[in-house]
C-alpha cells in the first residue's frame, strides 16, 4: 500500500485517546513510508493524523471542497492540497488516490464517507482494504448494527466481513496489507435468507 485514505472527525471528541492514536497513526503511516490522503484540514483528529505524518517526515496529501477551506481551516503545511468543487469530489478524488480506507472517531461526515466507500466495495467499484481503527471502543455498536444486518437478511455474511477492524494501529495495517476481497456479488436471494 502506498496511500491510505483516513476518515476523522474535524473535532477531537471527548477522549484524549483519540487525539493520541491519530497522531500515532500518522507517523505509523510515515515510519511505513505510506502516504496520507485525507480531508486536508488543520483541525481536530484530521489535523491531529496530519501533523503525526508531517512530524515524521511523511507526506500528506488533502482533498477540501472549496466551500469548506474557511470552515475546517485549510492545512497550509501539507505535501499537497487539492481543492475540490463538492464534497461527491472529494470522496471520489480521495479514493482515486488511495489504496485503502481507514476511519478513526467522527460524526456523520466520516460514517457517510466510510459507508459510501463500502457501499462502492460491495458493489465491486473497487478492491481496496476498508478498516476501522476502533478506538477505545468507539465503533462497538456500529459494528454490532453491521451484525444485526446479516441476522435479519439485508447484507451477506462476506459483505459484513469486508469491514476490517482493530483497536490496534499495526495489526489494522497487516489486515489491510492481507486483505482479500469477495468474489461474489451482493445481491441477497430471498430463499437464501
Amino acid at each position: 500500500m502506498k496511500r491510505i485514505t483516513v476518515f476523522c472527525g474535524s473535532s477531537f471528541g471527548t477522549e484524549e485517546i483519540y487525539k493520541e492514536q491519530a497522531t500515532l497513526l500518522g507517523k505509523t503511516l510515515a515510519q511505513q513510508n505510506i502516504e496520507l490522503v485525507y480531508g486536508g484540514a488543520n483541525v481536530g483528529l484530521m489535523g491531529a493524523v496530519a501533523g503525526g505524518v508531517l512530524n515524521e517526515g511523511g507526506k500528506a496529501i488533502g482533498v477540501l471542497p472549496n466551500f469548506l477551506r474557511s470552515k475546517e481551516i485549510a492545512h497550509l503545511g501539507l505535501t499537497e492540497l487539492i481543492l475540490v468543487e463538492s464534497m461527491h469530489a472529494r470522496k471520489t478524488k480521495m479514493d482515486e488516490l488511495c489504496d485503502g480506507v481507514i476511519a478513526l472517531p467522527g460524526g456523520f461526515g466520516t460514517l457517510e464517507e466510510l459507508f459510501e466507500m463500502l457501499t462502492w466495495a460491495q458493489l465491486g467499484l473497487h478492491k481496496k482494504p476498508i478498516a476501522i481503527l476502533n478506538i477505545n471502543g468507539f465503533y462497538d455498536s456500529l459494528i454490532e448494527l453491521t451484525k444485526v444486518m446479516v441476522e435479519k437478511g439485508l447484507l451477506k455474511d462476506v459483505n459484513q466481513q469486508m469491514l476490517l477492524v482493530s483497536d490496534n494501529i499495526d495489526d489494522l495495517l497487516n489486515q489491510m496489507k492481507n486483505y482479500v476481497p469477495p468474489t461474489v456479488g451482493k445481491w441477497i436471494e430471498k430463499e437464501k435468507v
